[in-house]
């Protein structure tokens, strides 16, 4: 049976050379980066060599750059570690933020924050008279995601950052989904706290960054020791800092090149599916999109169901729905999207890596459609809407049947 990995948004395959780079510091320089004898300024040196990787990726200083675990952890960190400095009680951020951002300014707000969710349109574009309005006196920090990983959307950062600046705002940004695909200059963008992830730039699980601009204060999570400024203790992870530098490295010198062949897959696959399935609704938009994100929702189906046949034909993908929770419930960024929530939870979330071929592509686009076939025939929506020609609607929201009817065949 083939194998085609298609969700690269949770993790990619490490790239070989990566792996290479890393490997000498698990068994030959093992030593650990605070102490003073030779081993230990061995691993001491890859690490600030990575950071100087990392901070040349997003055009920042290397004492700009503490190495965390993971995005979540970054993201939190930057949150959670800003606002314990801060005088001032009211936090921005968009309602299709990732969890890390949005759970964690819940826990702010219990702390006595006051949080504001501005509102996306239907393509997932961050509504920026909604930004506009939200900013207050009191407003101490916006956080808003460079790109979506569920629908793809990339937000225009240089208009979102000239109006939060023209007040004077403290801007961070999650950049994990959008880092191996779109350059990002941190200064020229006016950035003062960036979150990023090797885990999805073909580099190792467990290495995570966070840019934090000078002169910026953010108070550490975890106490402990003084590694990373005294930012963020514990000991370094040598082997992952290493490949999170190479993965930066990696990505700078591949980035064009990988970008356009993923997006003629991405886009193949869209026309493909769209071509030879009815009622099936692209998330997100056409242009400013990720290169390797395609979303699609496909009435008449349950998207639990969708995933399991579809990883019975060897293709992996995600659910664009909480298919793992027992309510079922449609995610929070296809809600915001104001998604009909009986066509939502039939949605399914590919994304492409430089890894994917073509052959892959064309794969899928011939198994798909009969897995589809196979589900409708078992959905009483389905069967009620053959008969009578009428949609049972499950919920308030976009009436896919007009605002979409471009893709319908």
């Amino acid at each position: 049976m083939k194998s085609i990995y298609l969700d690269n948004q949770s993790n990619t395959k490490i790239d070989e050379n990566i792996f290479e780079k890393m490997l000498p510091y698990f068994k030959e320089n093992y030593g650990n980066p605070q102490s003073i004898y030779s081993l230990g300024q061995i691993s001491k040196d890859a690490v600030e060599q990575s950071r100087t990787l990392v901070a040349k990726f997003i055009n920042a200083d290397a004492n700009e750059i503490i190495f965390t675990s993971c995005a979540s952890e970054s993201n939190n960190l930057a949150l959670k570690g800003f606002s314990a400095t801060a005088k001032k009680k009211h936090i921005i951020v968009s309602a299709i933020e990732h969890f890390s951002v949005l759970n964690t300014v819940k826990t702010l707000q219990q702390n006595g924050f006051e949080i504001t969710l501005v509102p996306v349109d239907k393509q997932g574009f961050l509504k920026l008279d909604e930004l506009k309005k939200a900013i207050k006196d009191e407003t101490v920090l916006v956080s808003i995601q460079h790109a979506n990983t569920e629908i793809g959307t990339i937000q225009n950062l240089s208009e979102i950052s000239r109006i939060v600046k023209e007040k004077n705002i403290v801007f961070h940004v999650d950049a994990v989904a959008s880092a191996a695909f779109i350059p990002i200059d941190v200064k020229a963008l006016k950035i003062d706290m960036l979150s990023l992830s090797a885990s999805v730039m073909y580099g190792p699980k467990g290495a995570g960054a966070l840019f934090v601009k000078k002169g910026i204060g953010i108070r550490q999570q975890i106490d402990g020791g003084i590694q990373e400024f005294s930012k963020r203790s514990g000991t370094e992870n040598v082997p992952a800092i290493v490949g999170f530098g190479a993965a930066c490295e990696l990505a700078l010198n591949e980035m064009n090149k990988n970008s356009k062949e993923i997006q003629f897959l991405r886009d193949k696959l869209i026309k493909g599916l769209k071509d030879n399935i009815k009622f099936i609704y692209l998330n997100g938009p056409i242009e400013n999109r990720l290169p390797n994100n395609v979303n699609f929702s496909i009435e008449f189906v349950e998207g639990e169901a969708l995933f399991l046949l579809l990883d019975a034909k060897g293709i992996m993908a995600a659910s664009g729905s909480s298919c793992a929770s027992k309510s079922l419930k449609m995610s929070h960024v296809l809600t915001a999207l104001e998604v009909d929530t009986a066509v939502g939870q039939g949605s399914i979330v590919f994304t492409l890596s430089k890894y994917n071929t073509e052959e892959e592509i064309d794969y899928v686009i011939k198994e798909f459609p009969a897995i589809v076939e196979r589900l409708r025939q078992m959905s009483p929506l389905y069967d009620h809407f053959i008969k009578t020609g009428e949609r049972m609607k499950a919920g308030p929201g976009t009436d896919y049947e007009h605002e979409h009817e471009h893709c319908e065949n």
